[in-house]
């Protein structure tokens, strides 16, 4: 495991599945790969961080995706904006919701990156689930900076709110490796979160799963 004086980097690891939330009909499961680790040594440097408001209590830090102590705490509020200036706000609003926290450094959230565009560009996301984005961990020391250009190459076509130097947003969440999921239900509680990448096959069914909660 990197630790937060080391430089993050990938591991190797046998792909494997764990269960995200429960469904009609059964457990939707996901191919988790090779993960980045979080680091917060890196964040010297970076220029292009925003300055989001968080309310309500943390998360607990995710050590296991197959035991999530967060499932069914409610989620903090968020306050911020995109790289334009345009304000994003992540709220208690009865509505399902999935979060996804990139670093630009991560070269799985770089493969990531135009799956997610793509899954939005064909209409895939449901009307009753709210998708939103968070670029966290900026450094101008790392690679693939600055995220805004990283962003706008890609088409990126989701909510963004701009994490600031802290990483307030992330931690705030429980954030411990890139990418990092947040699966939120109507009741605006943690369904489940998921630290790894999620391949294009699984995502269908990650989305419909949690519109799933909100027919229930």
């Amino acid at each position: 495991m990197t630790t937060k004086n080391q430089a993050a980097r990938p591991r190797a690891a046998t792909p494997k599945k764990f269960p995200v939330l429960p469904v009609v009909g059964g457990i939707v499961v996901v191919a988790l790969l090779v993960t980045i680790l979080l680091t917060f040594s890196g964040n010297s440097g970076a220029t292009e961080s925003g300055e989001p408001t968080v309310t309500g209590n943390a998360l607990p830090v995710l050590q296991d995706n197959a035991s999530d102590p967060a499932i069914g705490l409610p989620i903090p509020e968020v306050a911020g904006a995109d790289f334009a200036g345009n304000r994003v706000t992540i709220a208690r609003d009865g509505r399902a919701k999935v979060i996804v926290f990139l670093a630009h450094w991560c070269p799985h959230c770089q493969y990531e990156a135009p799956i997610l565009r793509d899954f939005v560009d064909q209409g895939l996301v449901p009307d009753t689930v709210d998708f939103y984005s968070v670029t966290t961990g900026i450094s101008a020391t790392r690679d693939n900076y600055p995220p805004s250009e990283w962003l706008e190459r890609e088409g990126w076509n989701i909510p963004l709110i701009v994490d600031d130097t802290g990483n307030t947003v992330g931690e705030a969440f429980g954030l411990s490796a890139y990418p990092f999921w947040v699966i939120v239900g109507p009741d605006d509680t943690v369904l489940g979160r998921l630290a790894g990448r999620i391949e294009a096959d699984n995502l269908p069914a990650l989305f419909d799963g949690v519109a799933a909660e909100t027919a229930g």
